[in-house]
């Protein structure tokens, strides 16, 4: 018996370690990513953004089904994320922006130290979490903004305002669920995030040409993810 649980402790660090292995991934397809901007290959760099994106989604449930901090604590998963979150979710899309020629000039420059700088500071803020497992403030999904602004090119100031707002609203209590971990409406905000990532990576692998179905689809499942969790702010949870 004690071989047996021995055993199944050693199978559980070997687990709990391997998925600390998954999540390190994003590191490698976020240069994949760079690589291809630095191309300009747009399309094939949102395309290695959408898959550490589903890295992203499901390195967290792994964590906790295996019991990451227990079983293999000498890796630091939060800090492990943060910084490849950084790399996939900010610095690789506020380059693709400034570029792409979607933001020009100086609009690029603001966009670009709007969301480095003001993405910096929010990852490092203790208080970006609240207790429903939500975001305070905007959390700094540029890679989803980008592909949205790429896919639906909804003109320069148009870009450069949703880039502005959003960065402000890093910095607001304004609410941002998180499709996985915020349990109110769950059930639907997990298809909606589905959707996205389906309706991003088609806009993706057809260089944003995808039609019509596709752009509307994108830009409402976009909308609700910004603004479901603002809702559940002002709708009042039934007990």
């Amino acid at each position: 018996m004690e071989r047996f649980r021995h055993e199944g402790g050693m199978n559980e660090k070997q687990l709990a370690f391997s998925v600390h292995l998954i999540t390190a991934t994003g590191a490698v397809f976020s240069i994949l990513a760079m690589l291809a901007a630095a191309d300009a290959k747009w399309s094939l760099m949102f395309l290695w953004l959408v898959v550490a994106f589903i890295v992203d989604g499901i390195d967290g449930p792994l964590a906790r089904r295996y019991k990451v901090k227990t079983h293999a604590p000498q890796i630091d998963g939060v800090l492990l994320d943060l910084i490849i979150d950084y790399l996939t979710y900010v610095f690789i899309p506020a380059f693709a922006l400034f570029r792409s020629g979607l933001l020009p000039g100086w609009t690029g420059w603001i966009a670009i130290v709007a969301i480095t700088y003001g993405s910096v500071i929010y990852f490092a803020d203790t208080r970006m979490k609240t207790k429903d497992n939500s975001f305070s403030g905007f959390p700094g999904c540029w890679n989803m903004v980008a592909i949205v602004i790429f896919a639906l090119k909804p003109g320069l100031w148009v870009s450069l305002g949703l880039v502005v707002v959003l960065a402000a609203a890093m910095f607001t209590r304004l609410k941002f669920i998180h499709p996985v971990r915020t349990e109110r409406w769950r059930n639907l905000s997990l298809p909606v995030a589905f959707a996205w990532t389906l309706f991003a990576a088609w806009s993706a692998w057809t260089n944003f040409d995808a039609g019509m179905l596709v752009h509307v689809g994108l830009l409402l499942t976009s909308v609700y993810l910004i603004f479901a969790g603002i809702a559940q702010q002002v709708i009042p949870q039934r007990r």
